[in-house]
């Protein structure tokens, strides 16, 4: 039993320390892009919708008026499964719009599909169907790429709804990967995690680099995988958001989760063989993002640490401190990762969901036979 102990113990604890270690590193501050553009690069903006008609309007309109020159950036509209009537009023709009009906839907076919039938362009701006931006989005982006050096830029995604207390949580989470990820890593000289959304690439780059993409679920992981597995590196940008829809039911929360946890094992398995060669060559992005797949999901690592060192303190005192220990070095990970603005009342009255998430992200783990095989959607529209 007490092999055992240990044995939970130093993986936990690993995992608690790693986050622990960049989430002081997020506290260093962060780096805001000071550059000015010397020229409007052109643009192409690519919005995969599957079954987004309750949100594809405003996105586009959004992005219709920037406060970047019209003749400068491309709108294009993936539908897939919208529609008939949807797709007759995207198409009255100044927009580019390529109609899908793939048996299995994927973000990866939808974006090859896009570039396949559009000139090139300057920079690839990926966003999803629900994503806002503000005005000077377009502008923001273009100043980043001014310097030699940027190749892929992950923009700060934010949520756009906290109408409900899993959408408060959602929405905390998601500034907690923005704190340790994204800032923390880039404090650190490291690469930010790509989301999936709000990324702006190097055009040609990305154009050739999709044609190798071929994921299911998980296609930020792949493409950064296969990325920083090429020696690239991805820049951060606190100040450039994205507004994005986060999940407003136990349902939604469970699905989106299962589909990232999925993933994640798989993208384990598949760069597993690279992983020997990139640590030789000393390439820490990749070997970095690599190790991150065997991370235990956060709301498992909170919920686990919670319930053992209870239980320990009660059946094994003799255990407890320890457990204990790190129990309360990962609540002060989470605090420290958390925007100030995001502690106030309204979180702490959303605190009372988080037994219900450990729940579902753990009978998750009993769920992932061919989770990754098929497409697994997550629907929008504010309730």
């Amino acid at each position: 039993m007490k092999i055992f102990d240990w044995v939970l113990f130093i993986i936990f604890a690993a995992n608690v320390l790693y986050l622990l270690f960049f989430a002081v590193a997020y506290r260093f501050g962060k780096k805001s892009n000071d550059i000015e553009a010397s020229c409007f690069r052109r643009i192409a903006v690519l919005i995969p919708a599957y079954k987004e008609d309750a949100v594809i309007e405003e996105c586009v309109n959004v992005c219709l008026n920037q406060d970047y020159p019209k003749d400068k950036y491309s709108v294009v509209v993936i539908s897939d499964h919208m529609t008939e009537e949807m797709n007759q009023r995207l198409s009255q709009l100044p927009i580019k719009l390529c109609v899908a009906q793939y048996e299995q839907s994927t973000k990866a076919k939808a974006l090859n599909l896009a570039m396949s039938e559009i000139e090139d362009h300057d920079i690839a701006l990926v966003f999803d169907a629900d994503n806002t931006v503000d005005a000077d989005f377009f502008k923001r982006i273009n100043d980043v790429f001014e310097s030699s050096d940027t190749h892929i830029l992950q923009a700060h995604r934010v949520a756009k709804n906290l109408n409900n207390d899993m959408a408060v949580l959602d929405a905390v989470s998601e500034e907690i990967n923005n704190s340790i990820f994204r800032q923390g890593h880039a404090n650190l000289g490291l690469s930010s995690a790509l989301i999936g959304s709000g990324m702006a690439f190097d055009y040609q780059m990305f154009k050739k680099k999709m044609l190798s993409i071929h994921a299911v679920g998980g296609f930020d992981r792949n493409l950064e995988l296969s990325f920083l597995k090429d020696g690239m590196h991805i820049k951060y940008l606190p100040d450039a958001y994205v507004y994005d829809e986060k999940v407003q039911s136990s349902q939604a929360f469970s699905n989106q989760r299962r589909r990232w946890l999925s993933a994640q094992i798989h993208y384990f398995f598949e760069f597993m063989k690279d992983f020997p060669h990139e640590v030789v060559t000393g390439n820490v992005d990749f070997c970095n993002k690599f190790l991150q797949q065997l991370a235990i999901p956060r709301i498992i690592l909170l919920g686990f640490t919670g319930i053992y060192s209870i239980l320990a303190l009660i059946l094994m005192p003799g255990f407890a401190l320890k457990w204990w220990v790190i129990f309360l070095l990962f609540c002060l990970t989470l605090i420290m990762a958390i925007p100030e603005k995001m502690v106030n009342r309204r979180l702490f009255i959303a605190l009372k969901e988080l037994p219900m998430a450990f729940v579902l992200m753990f009978t998750n783990l009993f769920k992932l036979k061919n989770a990754n095989k098929s497409f697994i959607h997550t629907a929008h529209g504010i309730k």
